[in-house]
């Protein structure tokens, strides 16, 4: 019989200590809210008059809905040319010929290494010398993302076609499939599955990136509710810091809730043998080692 767990069900003890430790996490957690309630209560941070500008609608319209389509525009643009970039350098990064190889490695590992904040600075600079005119805040945000964040999915990418088993393709290669059939066939649909997590992680790493556009004054979220909004009503920081962040949370657990639909769809949808690919951190690197599996090849008909 099989079982969705990995640990043996906790006994009496193990039940009562864990539910001694949620309820002092608990009263943690309400004495941290507390303080933080009361440091701001001290400062006159909850006065009625602070909060004023949320209840008009003015409010949003003219500066956090525009700010917030911004964040979205620049996310959504700088997601799709990241994951286009990270599938082309992924698979060139695992080609035979060393002349594609190479140097698709050399441009991943150096736009994975420099600091994005650094790499958005240097496109705002040198666009306006290179190619004239344009929006230059937006096109910076779009293309340092870009790079970025396609440079880690290209290792995501080139991590989850080697997390296959060598046998999948072996079998392939077998009844008569080409390489590229094989990629395309075999190993990008499992591969896919795999690396749905670790993509949508990244992806939530982008949008929160883009708040970086603040630095070089692009029209974002954070831009007009922490910069522009505060300066237009004379008001604290501290109630727009809140409203600002209680929006970036709810836009991260909607691409997360939805990236999870996504991926026990496509779970129900095709049978894989390859577990998820772990979301990569600050400094993945070497992510390319394979993870041993079964050797049949699944999923032919």
């Amino acid at each position: 019989m099989s079982t969705s767990v990995l640990f043996d069900a906790p006994g009496p003890r193990a039940r009562v200590r864990n539910h001694l430790l949620t309820v002092v996490s608990v009263l943690l957690v309400a004495a941290v809210l507390w303080f933080v309630y009361q440091g701001f209560d001290a400062k006159n941070q909850w006065e009625g008059k602070i909060w004023e500008p949320f209840l008009q609608a003015t409010t949003w319209t003219d500066f956090v809905i525009p700010g917030l389509l911004g964040t979205l525009k620049a996310a959504g643009a700088a997601a799709v040319l990241a994951l286009v970039f990270g599938a082309v350098f992924g698979l060139a990064r695992l080609s035979d010929h060393k002349w594609i190889r190479v140097p698709a490695g050399a441009v991943v590992e150096t736009f994975r290494a420099i600091p994005l904040l650094l790499l958005i600075f240097f496109i705002f600079y040198l666009f306006p010398t290179v190619f004239g005119g344009g929006d230059y805040a937006f096109i910076s945000v779009v293309l340092g993302l870009m790079l970025y964040n396609g440079s880690v999915l290209a290792e995501v990418v080139r991590a989850g076609v080697r997390s296959i088993p060598k046998g999948q393709s072996e079998a392939a290669y077998a009844v008569g499939m080409r390489k590229n059939q094989v990629m395309r066939l075999v190993l990008l649909p499992q591969a896919v599955t795999a690396m749905m997590p670790a993509i949508v992680s990244q992806l939530v790493v982008l949008l929160k990136d883009t708040a970086l556009g603040y630095i070089i004054a692009y029209v974002d979220l954070l831009n007009m509710g922490f910069k522009i909004l505060p300066a237009a009503f004379f008001g604290s920081l501290i109630p727009a810091a809140i409203v600002i962040g209680i929006i970036y949370v709810g836009l991260n657990m909607a691409l997360s809730a939805l990236a999870t639909w996504l991926e026990r769809r496509s779970r129900r949808s095709r049978k894989s043998i390859v577990p998820p690919i772990a979301p990569p951190g600050p400094a993945a690197v070497g992510m390319g080692t394979g993870t041993p599996g079964a050797s049949a090849l699944e999923g032919m008909e």
